[in-house]
Protein backbone atom coordinates (compact mmCIF):
# COMPACT_ATOMS: atom_id res chain seq x y z
CA UNK A 1 0.00 0.00 0.00
CA UNK A 2 1.43 3.49 -1.25
CA UNK A 3 1.67 5.97 1.57
CA UNK A 4 -0.50 8.87 1.56
CA UNK A 5 0.68 12.53 1.63
CA UNK A 6 0.42 15.02 4.67
CA UNK A 7 -1.96 17.81 4.61
CA UNK A 8 -0.68 20.77 6.15
CA UNK A 9 -2.90 23.98 6.17
CA UNK A 10 -1.18 27.34 6.39
CA UNK A 11 -2.00 31.03 7.06
CA UNK A 12 0.23 33.30 5.18
CA UNK A 13 0.55 36.77 5.78
CA UNK A 14 2.64 38.80 2.88
CA UNK A 15 4.28 42.03 3.42
CA UNK A 16 6.49 42.19 0.41
CA UNK A 17 7.70 45.79 0.85
CA UNK A 18 9.81 45.77 -2.80
CA UNK A 19 6.71 44.57 -4.56
CA UNK A 20 4.16 46.58 -2.82
CA UNK A 21 2.11 43.57 -2.25
CA UNK A 22 0.47 42.79 0.96
CA UNK A 23 -1.94 39.76 0.84
CA UNK A 24 -3.07 37.13 3.18
CA UNK A 25 -3.25 33.68 1.92
CA UNK A 26 -5.00 30.65 3.22
CA UNK A 27 -2.86 27.65 1.94
CA UNK A 28 -2.91 23.83 1.80
CA UNK A 29 -0.02 21.98 0.91
CA UNK A 30 0.46 17.91 0.32
CA UNK A 31 3.81 17.02 1.78
CA UNK A 32 4.41 13.70 -0.49
CA UNK A 33 6.37 11.04 1.71
CA UNK A 34 9.42 11.48 0.17
CA UNK A 35 9.67 15.33 0.40
CA UNK A 36 11.40 16.51 3.55
CA UNK A 37 9.97 19.50 5.28
CA UNK A 38 12.48 21.73 4.38
CA UNK A 39 11.47 21.41 0.82
CA UNK A 40 7.79 21.82 2.00
CA UNK A 41 8.95 24.84 3.84
CA UNK A 42 10.96 26.16 1.08
CA UNK A 43 8.22 26.34 -1.33
CA UNK A 44 5.94 28.52 1.56
CA UNK A 45 8.92 30.63 0.92
CA UNK A 46 8.66 30.92 -2.77
CA UNK A 47 5.00 31.17 -2.79
CA UNK A 48 6.04 34.41 -0.40
CA UNK A 49 8.69 35.29 -2.55
CA UNK A 50 6.47 35.17 -5.64
CA UNK A 51 3.04 35.82 -3.98
CA UNK A 52 -0.21 36.48 -6.50
CA UNK A 53 -3.44 35.49 -6.30
CA UNK A 54 -2.62 33.38 -9.42
CA UNK A 55 0.01 31.82 -7.74
CA UNK A 56 -0.41 27.58 -7.17
CA UNK A 57 1.64 25.11 -6.10
CA UNK A 58 2.06 22.16 -8.70
CA UNK A 59 0.59 18.58 -8.87
CA UNK A 60 3.92 16.37 -6.96
CA UNK A 61 7.64 16.62 -7.11
CA UNK A 62 8.73 14.74 -10.11
CA UNK A 63 5.78 16.32 -11.83
CA UNK A 64 7.69 17.27 -16.04
CA UNK A 65 4.55 19.48 -16.76
CA UNK A 66 5.02 22.07 -14.31
CA UNK A 67 6.65 23.49 -11.76
CA UNK A 68 6.95 23.49 -7.42
CA UNK A 69 4.97 26.58 -7.92
CA UNK A 70 3.34 27.97 -11.13
CA UNK A 71 1.39 31.25 -12.17
CA UNK A 72 -0.52 30.88 -15.40
CA UNK A 73 -2.60 34.05 -17.04
CA UNK A 74 -6.24 33.50 -18.41
CA UNK A 75 -5.01 31.76 -21.88
CA UNK A 76 -2.82 29.21 -19.86
CA UNK A 77 0.33 30.42 -21.05
CA UNK A 78 2.91 30.23 -17.73
CA UNK A 79 3.96 33.56 -16.80
CA UNK A 80 6.13 32.13 -13.97
CA UNK A 81 7.49 28.45 -13.04
CA UNK A 82 9.02 27.75 -9.50
CA UNK A 83 11.77 24.89 -9.28
CA UNK A 84 13.74 23.46 -6.23
CA UNK A 85 16.53 22.21 -5.42
CA UNK A 86 19.15 20.86 -7.99
CA UNK A 87 16.97 20.15 -11.16
CA UNK A 88 18.99 18.77 -14.75
CA UNK A 89 19.83 21.35 -17.07
CA UNK A 90 17.38 19.98 -19.58
CA UNK A 91 14.35 20.08 -17.38
CA UNK A 92 15.10 23.76 -16.84
CA UNK A 93 15.75 24.03 -20.26
CA UNK A 94 12.57 22.97 -21.08
CA UNK A 95 10.71 25.10 -18.19
CA UNK A 96 12.48 28.27 -19.82
CA UNK A 97 10.88 27.86 -23.09
CA UNK A 98 7.34 27.17 -21.58
CA UNK A 99 7.19 30.48 -19.63
CA UNK A 100 8.39 33.98 -19.35
CA UNK A 101 9.68 33.52 -15.93
CA UNK A 102 11.78 30.79 -13.89
CA UNK A 103 13.00 30.85 -10.75
CA UNK A 104 15.53 28.37 -9.36
CA UNK A 105 15.54 28.23 -5.41
CA UNK A 106 18.69 25.67 -4.73
CA UNK A 107 19.55 24.03 -1.75
CA UNK A 108 22.10 21.35 -0.42
CA UNK A 109 24.89 23.49 0.95
CA UNK A 110 28.27 23.02 -1.14
CA UNK A 111 26.74 20.89 -4.04
CA UNK A 112 24.71 23.76 -5.35
CA UNK A 113 28.16 25.43 -5.99
CA UNK A 114 29.32 21.91 -7.59
CA UNK A 115 25.84 21.66 -9.06
CA UNK A 116 25.86 25.53 -10.81
CA UNK A 117 29.74 24.57 -12.00
CA UNK A 118 29.16 22.21 -13.75
CA UNK A 119 25.74 23.97 -15.09
CA UNK A 120 27.08 27.32 -15.60
CA UNK A 121 27.83 27.17 -19.32
CA UNK A 122 24.13 25.88 -20.62
CA UNK A 123 22.17 27.64 -17.64
CA UNK A 124 23.71 30.76 -18.82
CA UNK A 125 22.15 30.94 -22.10
CA UNK A 126 18.57 30.66 -20.26
CA UNK A 127 17.89 34.68 -19.96
CA UNK A 128 14.31 34.27 -18.50
CA UNK A 129 16.30 31.98 -15.46
CA UNK A 130 17.33 33.24 -11.71
CA UNK A 131 18.74 31.11 -9.12
CA UNK A 132 19.14 31.78 -6.00
CA UNK A 133 20.17 29.44 -3.39
CA UNK A 134 18.89 29.05 0.80
CA UNK A 135 21.87 27.85 3.16
CA UNK A 136 21.21 24.86 5.33
CA UNK A 137 20.90 26.96 7.93
CA UNK A 138 18.18 29.04 6.69
CA UNK A 139 16.15 25.70 5.68
CA UNK A 140 16.70 24.02 9.19
CA UNK A 141 15.14 26.65 10.61
CA UNK A 142 12.26 27.37 8.21
CA UNK A 143 11.77 23.71 8.99
CA UNK A 144 11.44 24.52 13.01
CA UNK A 145 8.63 26.78 11.86
CA UNK A 146 6.46 23.66 10.26
CA UNK A 147 3.28 22.45 11.82
CA UNK A 148 0.47 21.02 11.01
CA UNK A 149 -1.52 24.05 10.71
CA UNK A 150 0.08 27.15 10.22
CA UNK A 151 0.25 31.00 10.88
CA UNK A 152 3.32 32.51 9.51
CA UNK A 153 4.36 36.30 8.48
CA UNK A 154 6.75 37.11 5.58
CA UNK A 155 8.51 40.47 5.10
CA UNK A 156 10.24 41.57 2.31
CA UNK A 157 11.68 44.57 2.36
CA UNK A 158 15.30 45.73 0.19
CA UNK A 159 16.70 42.20 -0.22
CA UNK A 160 15.71 41.36 3.35
CA UNK A 161 13.15 38.22 3.98
CA UNK A 162 11.82 37.41 7.75
CA UNK A 163 10.10 34.49 7.90
CA UNK A 164 8.26 33.60 11.12
CA UNK A 165 5.07 33.03 13.37
CA UNK A 166 4.02 34.52 16.40
CA UNK A 167 6.68 32.63 18.41
CA UNK A 168 10.30 32.95 16.18
CA UNK A 169 11.43 34.64 13.07
CA UNK A 170 14.02 33.86 10.53
CA UNK A 171 16.05 35.78 8.31
CA UNK A 172 16.39 34.09 5.16
CA UNK A 173 19.87 35.06 2.90
CA UNK A 174 19.45 34.70 -0.55
CA UNK A 175 22.71 34.04 -2.39
CA UNK A 176 21.75 35.24 -5.79
CA UNK A 177 23.91 32.92 -8.44
CA UNK A 178 22.36 33.98 -11.47
CA UNK A 179 19.80 36.90 -12.09
CA UNK A 180 17.29 36.88 -15.05
CA UNK A 181 16.76 39.69 -17.46
CA UNK A 182 14.32 41.69 -16.42
CA UNK A 183 14.78 40.95 -12.79
CA UNK A 184 12.69 38.57 -10.90
CA UNK A 185 13.45 39.57 -7.36
CA UNK A 186 15.39 41.77 -5.84
CA UNK A 187 18.25 41.77 -4.63
CA UNK A 188 19.08 44.60 -2.27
Amino acid sequence: MALKATIFKASLAVADMSRHHYQDYNLTLAQHPSETTERMMLRLLAFALCAHEDLSFGKGISDEDEGALYRQNLTGDYQLWVELGLPEEKRLRRASHKTQQLLLLAYGGTAVDKWYSSEQKALSQLKNLTIVAVSPADTAELAKLCDRSMQLQCTINEGQIWFGNSAQSVQVQLQFIQQSTPALLASE
